[in-house]
């Protein structure tokens, strides 16, 4: 049977499809989006792509990415920014989420996953033993445990709960305030949002 479509496009909707979220039919639009573009698109994409794992580095103190020429996240560095905060967070990029917020100016430890035996990732997975080394190295005053609002994050926040607790480390320690979403009903909030609602409810 004839081949429909030519080996190089071809490889690209399967490589692009690869990508998560990316379905079939869009990996043939993006793929289809590249042929049809200024051949200068598709040399900065590969560059950009060719670039990251030379360019970005995983920061030693707190896991954050940064560039290859760093030594430390800027965002730990920085004088102005107050270490004695630490907010723990699952991925890196969960960072900028907090960032944006333009509230925040403490420090971050990002973890590296959240625990799910299921998925076979346990805290011996995790940069649990560089937060604790931290905490007291860092003479930390309140850690703000920033993971998901899922059943793995909060199998993680209680963990580590117990974990700092079993340590001797006394500071405080908070957690990300939940709620119901503006806009959402009762009946399509789900069981972990509400039970932070409840939690967290405050008098009128």
């Amino acid at each position: 049977m004839a081949q429909l479509l030519p080996s190089a496009l071809v490889d690209a909707i399967e490589e692009l499809g690869r990508l998560p979220g990316v379905g079939a039919r869009t990996a043939e639009r993006y793929a289809n989006f590249l042929l049809k573009a200024d051949v200068r698109t598709s040399e900065k994409l590969a560059a950009a792509i060719n670039n990251l794992h030379t360019g970005v580095k995983s920061c030693p103190v707190t896991f954050a990415l940064i560039d290859a020429e760093e030594d430390v996240s800027s965002l730990y560095s920085d004088s102005d920014r107050n270490k004695q905060l630490v907010a723990v967070v699952e991925e890196p990029l969960d960072i900028i989420a907090l960032e944006r917020t333009g509230q925040y100016n403490g420090t971050y430890h990002v973890l590296g996953g959240a625990i799910s035996p299921i998925d076979g990732v346990g805290p011996e997975q995790l940069h649990i033993p560089e937060l604790l080394k931290r905490l007291k190295d860092d003479a930390v005053e309140e850690v703000i445990i920033a993971t998901n609002a899922s059943v793995e994050g909060e199998s993680t926040a209680l963990f580590l709960q117990r974990h700092i607790i079993d340590e001797g480390i006394e500071l405080k320690m908070t957690r990300l305030a939940r709620g119901i979403p503006v806009g959402v009903d009762l009946e399509y909030a789900d069981q972990i949002t509400l039970s932070h609602a409840l939690e967290g409810r405050r008098a009128l």
